[in-house]
């Protein structure tokens, strides 16, 4: 998700005139760990207890999209992620991104596979029929169209949605549906109505959230989405916390930061048994371009592929 401009009510303004939903939580008290090492060791004992879903990180320093990615490379990566994770996202089916799913397959994890959409309608055509052919073979668990389509403004409602409908039509034995931020699917009722589930983006780090109160404003964006779901599943696909960068009003990016986020966000996300791929999984150096120096650091492991606490 890319670096927002706009003005969005924060958490502490929406709790004056809202009770608490159920899943609320006040995370963890931090107090009671004393030092940097007592919270690292929180931070990786929560990772090696296992987590539901993970965002692939596809590229190394000096590779960018466009780049044409080996199996090798993503073979490595997803040994790496496995031992920690039952799920795997990707973003696009095209210049060996589509070897993820088959790797995750091969391994043993569940894939949540993209097609990436966007306003160059040809590059659509080659990632919708990319989807549709991995979906057929059965590397597809869950079929994603699009990612934040109608945040950036790429695509019309009405454009999405008929990519939508082809492959459902294509892949009826597969769940579909599409990404974006939660707010979009309560302006949009019909992304909801074509959808078999609904994948939500929630970011209160984007949205200047201070630490203390990002957990409740995360839970407060899920409940925004649950309550137009038509009772049909919710899936956070993106959640997360840069570890350095620059800070967002009251959003600042450090390591003690993105630390208590994990650790919160993964123990809500199972005390509720709300399905949440994490934001992300390697630091990724071409992001700086799209969202300035924090854009860098959403991993849990380093552009290295080393654990980061």
């Amino acid at each position: 998700m890319s670096f927002r401009n706009e003005e969005y009510h924060p958490y502490q303004e929406y709790q004056k005139h809202h009770e608490p939903d159920p899943a609320d939580s006040s995370g963890i008290d931090f107090k009671a760990y004393n030092s940097l090492e007592d919270l690292e060791k929180l931070w990786k004992d929560t990772l090696n207890t296992g987590i539901h879903g993970i965002c692939f990180s596809m590229y190394e320093d000096g590779q960018q999209p466009g780049d044409h990615i080996t199996m090798e490379q993503v073979e490595r990566r997803i040994g790496i992620l496995k031992p920690y994770t039952k799920w795997v996202r990707s973003f696009s089916c095209i210049e060996g991104n589509e070897y993820v799913p088959q790797v995750a397959h091969n391994k043993g994890l569940k894939t949540l596979v993209g097609a990436w959409l966007s306003n160059d309608l040809d590059k659509n055509e080659l990632e919708i029929e990319a989807l549709i052919d991995l979906g057929k073979k059965g590397f597809v668990d869950i079929a994603a169209v699009g990612n934040e389509v109608l945040y950036r403004n790429d695509l019309s409602i009405e454009q999405l949605l008929k990519y939508i409908k082809r492959v459902k039509k294509a892949l009826p034995n597969t769940p579909v549906g599409y990404v974006d931020a939660y707010y979009e699917f309560v302006v949009h009722q019909e992304l909801v109505q074509h959808s078999d589930v609904i994948l939500t983006n929630c970011y209160p780090y984007w949205e200047g959230t201070h630490i203390d109160y990002s957990l409740g404003h995360m839970n407060d964006m899920f409940h925004q989405v649950l309550s137009v779901s038509q009772g049909k599943r919710v899936i956070i696909t993106e959640t997360g916390w840069p570890s350095q960068g620059e800070s967002l009003r009251e959003a600042h990016s450090s390591a003690i930061n993105a630390m208590k986020y994990f650790i919160n966000a993964q123990r809500w996300s199972s005390q509720n048994d709300i399905d949440l791929f994490y934001f992300s999984s390697f630091d990724e150096s071409w992001k700086k371009g799209a969202e300035g120096e924090v854009g860098a650091y959403w991993g849990l492991w380093d552009k290295l592929e080393q654990l980061k606490f």
